[in-house]
């Protein structure tokens, strides 16, 4: 679910898009030219079917990020940071980088997507009757029926008990709230959350093998499957968290890293920093020695060697904008929910406006070795 292409900041929230998206809207685009549209609104061209279908897939695409906007909105106003948005083949995602402490708070937050998808659903629908009331029962209706119908889906079959979708998530917080233990919790709704994946997984053979529906048995049966990888994942991080329950960042951070100027070239900077030190990445600061943003091995490598002289590493580093930071008496748990990015997967420590220390993938897999002895590594790297 890596981001291939960003759309910015929405109400200050960074949204990305990866390409599997593209996917999902061809594919609606080309179900609603080539069936639905035209059996809801006979006798049109076949050009404005694709008008409205393309323009329907946009549509829907907006209204997905409405979902996991009201997610990240309302997450920010309970106190969790949000790292972004990716929107992707199975719809989107909202990356936080620190847990709600309360099973109340986690219940709004989830809740509030599919409920967004169920009052855009009920909108569409409204605006459908009301366009149909006022004499036209052609393409336009039709267009606004379906999204009514896909919005009022996407709402309900997010309400599946089935974690980690939303409704996984709500019974997670149900069984959280009854029994005061987040990890058991987690792992009751994981396991119900696997046990609808396989129910979709056999409904996706059944429904190839008996009925010869290919695309819809082999679109359940890749869903199943992400849903039980996510399940399996979910329940490994319930147990990486517990272990790491109350160790804080600065006990695992390298402290003091050394810092390059960001007006360096980079030639200098890897004669200067790179094949000099044992490290791969480098904080950067600017001439007045501001914190600017992160240096890494690999943006290094994508200079052709000709450019190296004349490249300063200001125009190549990752800015601190899109550098994940956290304090270092913070929980070292909050690291685990972030993305690689361009950082690559680097969180700086900072203490007020100063510097303090970084934490590499490498000092958070070291810490489970010792938390989870035997079995961290494989069930992080799942």
């Amino acid at each position: 679910m890596n981001e291939n292409v960003s759309l910015g900041r929405i109400a200050g929230i960074h949204v990305g898009l990866n390409w599997s998206l593209l996917v999902v809207a061809a594919l609606i685009a080309w179900s609603l030219e080539g069936s639905i549209l035209p059996s809801a609104a006979p006798g049109r061209p076949a050009a404005e079917y694709w008008i409205a279908g393309v323009i329907s897939a946009l549509v829907f695409l907006v209204s997905l990020l409405a979902h996991e906007l009201a997610h990240s909105i309302v997450a920010q106003r309970r106190g969790v940071r949000v790292e972004g948005i990716t929107l992707w083949l199975f719809g989107g995602v909202s990356r936080f980088s620190s847990d709600t402490t309360s099973p109340g708070a986690s219940a709004l937050i989830t809740f509030v997507g599919p409920l967004t998808s169920l009052v855009l659903g009920a909108l569409f629908y409204l605006v459908s009757a009301a366009v149909g009331a006022a004499g036209d029962h052609g393409l336009v209706q039709a267009t606004l029926s379906w999204l009514g119908y896909i919005n009022l889906l996407l709402g309900l079959f997010n309400l599946l008990p089935a974690f980690p979708l939303d409704g996984g998530r709500l019974l997670q917080s149900l069984i959280w709230l009854r029994t005061g233990d987040r990890l058991r919790a987690t792992t009751i709704a994981a396991r119900v959350g696997m046990a609808f994946a396989f129910l979709m997984i056999a409904y996706g053979l059944v429904s190839f093998v008996f009925t010869g529906n290919f695309v819809g048995g082999i679109w359940w049966v890749f869903l199943g499957w992400f849903l039980l990888s996510a399940a399996r994942s979910e329940e490994a991080g319930g147990l990486i968290r517990q272990a790491l329950q109350g160790i804080s960042v600065r006990e695992v951070m390298t402290a003091d890293p050394v810092q390059a100027p960001d007006d360096i070239t980079v030639e200098e900077a890897l004669h200067g920093y790179m094949l000099a030190s044992r490290h791969s990445t480098f904080p950067v600061h600017d001439r007045a020695g501001r914190l600017s943003g992160l240096l890494t091995l690999a943006a290094l490598k994508r200079v052709p060697a000709g450019d190296r002289a004349s490249t300063l590493i200001r125009d190549i580093s990752c800015g601190l904008r899109d550098v994940p930071t956290v304090g270092p008496n913070e929980a070292v748990a909050n690291l685990l929910g972030q993305s690689d990015g361009c950082s690559q997967g680097r969180t700086l420590v900072v203490d007020g406006d100063q510097l303090v220390g970084i934490v590499s993938p490498s000092d958070i897999n070291r810490l489970l070795q010792r938390s989870l002895p035997g079995r961290a590594a494989p069930r992080g790297a799942a």
